[in-house]
């Protein structure tokens, strides 16, 4: 990946990228005289062009009108001072971001929810009725010997994820790559469902093939249950299969059950053989978001804060839910330049120095690029693995932890006596 850039030097630097859940970490960046990113997807490509060619001294902005840092920081101080029922939404940041975050929530009682929580809470729901047993990108890449991507095709997610973990000759166990299944829409599916809504159907019938169950049918969903049969047989018979699914990819009614369907299938597995799930993330620092919230509170996002301490409710602190309640939202999102969601309450965006807005917000202030602008922390999506984020450049730009701290001192100043 090349891109013009003349304002850095010609030296390499390599760079951990935050574009989706893998966070390659063998990314190398050379700044001059063009901008070139080495072993970069289609994704990281597109997250380090946007973020280079964003700029570095944008003004702040109050209802539209260039301002400074201070004025603006008063003007949502002003604005969650009267709130009394704040929702601080989007939440797309990294570690540092969402600790400084939790603390301002707590502070203002507000409540807390992820832009990619609706595919999360499927996971969630899962794991809080049944449990899982999931694994970690390592094990993937030294024990898989079976790879079953059920809804998704992986790479649209997460472009290298085969040329890591499926390609990478560098296995510590195993003398050749896993074979891949794929059961879904996709062209390469050997299991090919007319949509995603059969995948219910589908699954539960593995689960009675498993539990050797004779079904009186031919044809599940239209594939032949012979098909299903073998797909089992190869379950059984392998030494660690690998259970991969979307949860952002399964827009299908009760999505949830779905997935614990799944979840069941690799828990009789592992009564006779090694089997094993890997949930993808969603991006935008879900992983970090979530794990950062529980480590804090308790709970992952969706959860409010009453009093200073934390209330958890899926789906009453879910943002859909609570725009219609909250009287102030603050938007966040630092990695891309995704607009706020409309409300008709006084809206704070701290975000991408490049966002555009169809609605002109109360507060914009515009923070450095985690990974590009400033250093930041990251989890990768199976959670086992922290990774640094590195400051690639100079930036006049403040961090989102800068300015989240500047607002708490304002606030604190407020209610001093």
């Amino acid at each position: 990946m090349v891109m013009n850039n003349s304002n850095y030097n010609s030296t390499q630097v390599n760079a951990t990228c935050p574009a989706c859940g893998l966070l390659c970490d063998d990314i190398s960046i050379v700044s001059s005289p063009q901008l070139t990113a080495n072993k970069a997807c289609v994704k990281g490509v597109s997250f380090f062009k946007r973020a280079f060619k964003a700029p570095t001294d944008t003004l702040p902005l109050i209802a539209g009108q260039a301002s400074d840092l201070d004025s603006a920081i008063n003007k949502i101080v002003e604005i969650l001072h009267l709130s009394k029922n704040p929702l601080f939404a989007g939440l797309g940041t990294e570690v540092q971001g969402m600790r400084a975050i939790m603390r301002l929530a707590q502070k203002t009682n507000a409540s807390l929810d992820h832009m990619h929580s609706e595919a999360g809470v499927r996971n969630t729901l899962a794991l809080q009725n049944g449990g899982w047993m999931t694994t970690t990108l390592a094990e993937v890449k030294n024990r898989a010997d079976l790879i079953l991507a059920i809804g998704t095709d992986i790479t649209s997610s997460h472009p290298r994820f085969f040329e890591r973990l499926i390609e990478n000759t560098d296995s510590l166990f195993k003398q050749q790559p896993p074979e891949v299944v794929y059961l879904g829409t996709t062209q390469d599916a050997a299991i090919n469902v007319e949509n995603l809504s059969k995948l219910p159907e589908i699954l539960n019938a593995l689960n009675a093939l498993l539990h050797n169950k004779k079904l009186q049918v031919t044809h599940v969903a239209d594939v032949p249950v012979a098909t299903l049969q073998s797909l089992i047989d190869k379950l059984k018979s392998a030494q660690y299969a690998v259970l991969v699914w979307s949860a952002s990819m399964l827009n299908i009614p009760h999505a949830e059950l779905t997935i614990q369907s799944i979840t069941q299938l690799i828990n009789k597995l592992n009564e006779t053989t090694r089997a094993a799930g890997l949930p993808l993330s969603s991006g935008d620092g879900d992983t970090s978001v979530n794990n950062t919230s529980a480590w804090l509170s308790g709970y992952p996002t969706r959860l409010r804060f009453n009093n200073g301490m934390p209330e958890y409710d899926n789906h009453q602190y879910a943002t859909s839910k609570q725009l219609a309640d909250c009287d102030a939202m603050l938007w966040i999102s630092t990695f891309n330049p995704h607009p706020p969601i409309f409300t008709k309450a006084p809206t704070i965006v701290i975000g991408h120095p490049d966002t555009q807005f169809e609605r002109t917000p109360d507060v914009f202030i515009p923070v450095g690029v985690p990974g590009v602008d400033h250093n930041g922390l990251m989890l990768r999506m199976d959670s086992s693995i922290t990774l640094p984020l590195k400051k690639l450049r100079d930036s006049k730009l403040p961090s989102l932890t800068t300015v989240i701290a500047m607002i708490e001192e304002k606030l604190s100043n407020e209610v001093s006596p």
